[in-house]
């Protein structure tokens, strides 16, 4: 009897939650654990279903949270000003009830961005198959589970059935290796990787993330690679769940208990590609060269060592990437040449999905204490989750961001995407903690660089983008 062919961890997800095969092409019928909706993204479908008379097959598979339209004012409360986002949150409270899904509104305790949220509340663990209407449900590829974003009418079909159609993608195997120098953190990891491949560089792949730089970030620290991994086009992203993973999830709300804990724990040791498995790519990133990461464009690629210089689109002999470096910096009213540490800031934002958790906050804190705003930035802390902020609050990290001019605000996805209250004006320029820089993300006009925590922090007390590195703070 031939012994079974190695396989990679994303067949091994793939493999355990097909249902049945549609055609020869790659099409399975793929039974889904878990997802979760947010008031912007479900309206449709659940309009849909109550259209069609049908219910929500397995209403306790689901979790429901408002994050992207809700104001973050200091002192929360359920009112909102602006009729179309109230709209949305009380048709999302109005079909939680109907279809028996729990909802974690504005003024629950639990509330915050859903991809903080999920975790925290150990609703994703390893070996799941998650979908959700938002791009950045690969993050929970960090905890060894498989998500991915999908889009209104499959929130539907997923409702209804535990089912989506599915069709299965390559493999890229991204190795990194080597210590990260003082300074550099997950999110430069990432945003190297963008850059070297490109925003469509991983498009039809699931990514499978490896190498002793890997092993060595916490989990948090791994959920912002496996956030941003979406942005190099990635439909899902990957790392193997190990020691760290498990005493992460060990004691959350949600994870298994007792002797549950321990079967659960059992079958996630083998979660793991296995020796000799074949992947359709292989990219290789040495963490030791890298520098502190921003985006000088309007693409999560179009980003540069904060060292370097603006690009010179006429150096690019690609006539549409050059057009498209010379639209980007129009947009970014951006000359050819500038130092990047050079560029001046209106405003800095700590927040979002991507580096909105306590340790993000812990390592903005150490760059800020004892230390103030530069009088023109407007500066602003947006946590996770509510239980970051008060965590955040317990720790003294409110007290430092405070007492050097920050505004410290309520969780949701707030200046992220201009969907909300915190909203950009034409012409403000942002170092931005976030994941996507695109024209007008964060208000129309505005104009947005990515980059780490730390960064943003140093950004908003010297007023422009800085070298964290030479800023006389460890992040």
């Amino acid at each position: 009897m031939n012994a079974p062919l190695p396989r990679t961890l994303y067949d091994k997800h793939i493999d355990s939650h097909r249902v049945c095969d549609l055609d020869d092409q790659g099409h399975v019928l793929l039974y889904i654990d878990r997802q979760v909706i947010n008031e912007y993204t479900s309206p449709q479908a659940f309009s849909g279903l109550r259209e069609a008379g049908r219910s929500v097959w397995r209403p306790l598979t689901a979790l429901a949270v408002v994050d992207h339209v809700n104001p973050t004012a200091p002192v929360r409360v359920a009112a909102m000003a602006d009729a179309g986002g109230a709209r949305q949150v009380s048709y999302l409270a109005q079909n939680c009830r109907d279809f028996g899904i729990e909802l974690l509104d504005v003024l629950d305790p639990r509330q915050g961005i859903e991809h903080v949220i999920a975790p925290e509340q150990g609703f994703v663990l390893p070996g799941m198959v998650i979908a959700a209407g938002d791009s950045h449900t690969t993050t929970y590829g960090a905890l060894g589970a498989f998500g991915f974003g999908i889009g209104t009418s499959e929130i539907e079909h997923l409702l209804a059935s535990q089912t989506l159609v599915y069709k299965r993608l390559k493999s890229l195997r991204v190795t990194v290796d080597g210590e990260l120098a003082p300074g550099l953190v997950a999110k430069d990891v990432i945003m190297a990787l963008i850059g070297q491949i490109g925003a469509s560089g991983a498009t039809g792949y699931a990514i499978e993330f490896c190498g002793s730089t890997i092993d060595a970030l916490s989990v948090e620290a791994r959920m912002t690679i496996c956030n941003m991994a979406v942005e190099a086009g990635a439909r899902g992203a990957f790392m193997a769940p190990d020691d760290k993973v498990f005493a992460y999830l060990k004691d959350k709300p949600r994870a298994p208990k007792g002797a549950l804990w321990d079967q659960a724990l059992a079958q996630w040791q083998g979660l793991h590609s296995d020796p000799g498995a074949r992947f359709d790519r292989e990219v290789a990133l040495d963490a030791s060269t890298l520098a502190p990461m921003v985006t000088w464009g309007t693409s999560p690629d179009q980003a540069a060592p904060i060292s370097a210089r603006v690009p010179d689109p006429m150096a690019i002999s690609d006539l549409i990437l050059r057009q498209d470096m010379q639209r980007a910096l129009r947009y970014m009213g951006l000359e050819a040449g500038m130092a990047l540490d050079d560029i001046v800031i209106s405003h800095a934002f700590i927040g979002s999905c991507t580096n909105a958790r306590i340790e993000d906050l812990r390592d903005a804190a150490r760059v800020v204490r004892g230390k103030r705003v530069a009088s023109h930035v407007r500066a602003i802390i947006v946590p996770g989750s509510t239980e970051v902020r008060n965590q955040a609050q317990a720790e003294g990290l409110a007290a430092i961001f405070t007492d050097a001019g920050f505004e410290w605000r309520q969780s949701g996805c707030s200046m992220c995407l201009a969907m909300n209250d915190d909203v950009l004006a034409p012409g403000d320029r942002c170092a931005s903690s976030t994941n996507r820089n695109f024209e007008g993300r964060q208000g129309a006009g505005a104009r947005t660089h990515l980059m780490s925590p730390a960064m943003v922090a140093a950004a908003a007390i010297n007023g422009h983008l800085t070298d964290i590195r030479h800023f006389g703070a460890r992040p």
